[in-house]
């Protein structure tokens, strides 16, 4: 069976539980190829399939995402690993980065909570040749996918990953303060009906967080003045319609709030500066 036949084959196979059945066909012959995916349009379609190609398309079948079989996954012109031990990142993401970028251009120093694969804080300093930053994270799975791709990437020697779950006391002690602080926390409802892609595969711990999908906002938050500088901003990723909901928890303790959308038009970024400096007053 020549290449173009397996991939015909594939797509119609796939074409039931994917949106993008000739895309994850042609990404899985390239992997099965070890080349580009261009490279497999051009070049290798009357060739032989390989075998290992009916293995990947029966993975994909199962709704297993085409990143996870893969490996690796591309975020704002970066390549990088992954595994079920992280969310993978998504095109939606990058308004977080670009709004951080935008509210912060001379942060010197950076703090991802929550890093997974250590996507937003890699994108960040990728930007920042200046900068350091460190990214936490509950799960040292997940902190081994991020060192990887911060040592792949050039990044290792200005990016520390370490363990640390904000949900425990004295975490932050020794963190110190930061120009910059971004996150993508947990953000779905306990009952939010979600993808089989999604819900069967990617770590349920980054995805739920509570009835709203606020749990998390509501312990993050009240700590971010004692990780932020006087002028420091923190972003934080948010669901689409979350952003009222979000800047009230923000307001309440002592934060102004200022949305941006991504690609789609969807309300993804929150930008949280405090209202007043601190060691200011408000009498």
């Amino acid at each position: 069976m020549t290449v173009a036949e397996a991939i015909r084959k594939a797509v119609q196979r796939l074409a039931a539980t994917s949106d993008t059945a000739r895309l994850d066909a042609e990404l899985l012959m390239a992997h099965a190829l070890g080349c580009s995916r261009s490279d497999v349009l051009l070049r290798h379609m009357q060739g032989d399939a390989p075998a290992a190609f009916a293995a990947l398309v029966d993975r994909r079948a199962t709704r297993e995402p085409v990143a996870y079989i893969l490996g690796t996954q591309e975020f704002y012109g970066l390549d990088l690993a992954v595994s079920p031990a992280v969310l993978i990142p998504r095109g939606d993401s990058e308004a977080i980065v670009r709004a951080a970028l935008a509210a912060a251009p001379e942060a010197k120093r950076a703090l991802d909570l929550g890093t997974g694969s250590g996507a937003l804080l890699l994108a960040v300093l990728s930007e920042l040749p200046l900068a350091q930053g460190v990214g936490i994270d509950a799960s040292a799975a997940a902190l081994e996918i991020a060192r990887r791709n911060a040592d792949s990437l050039g990044l290792a020697d200005r990016a520390v990953m370490q363990a640390g779950d904000w949900t425990r006391p004295g975490w932050a002690d020794d963190l110190g303060l930061f120009d910059l602080v971004i996150a993508n926390p947990p953000y779905v409802e306990d009952d939010a009906r979600l993808d089989p892609d999604v819900r069967d595969y990617e770590p349920a711990s980054a995805l739920f967080s509570g009835p709203e999908g606020l749990d998390d906002y509501r312990i993050i938050i009240p700590q971010l003045p004692g990780l932020l500088t006087e002028t420091g901003v923190a972003v934080l990723e948010i669901g689409a319609t979350q952003a009222s909901e979000v800047t009230e928890i923000a307001r309440e303790h002592g934060f102004t709030a200022t949305a941006h959308r991504d690609l789609g038009g969807r309300d993804r970024a929150l930008e949280l500066r405090l209202t007043l400096g601190k060691g200011e007053s408000s009498s």
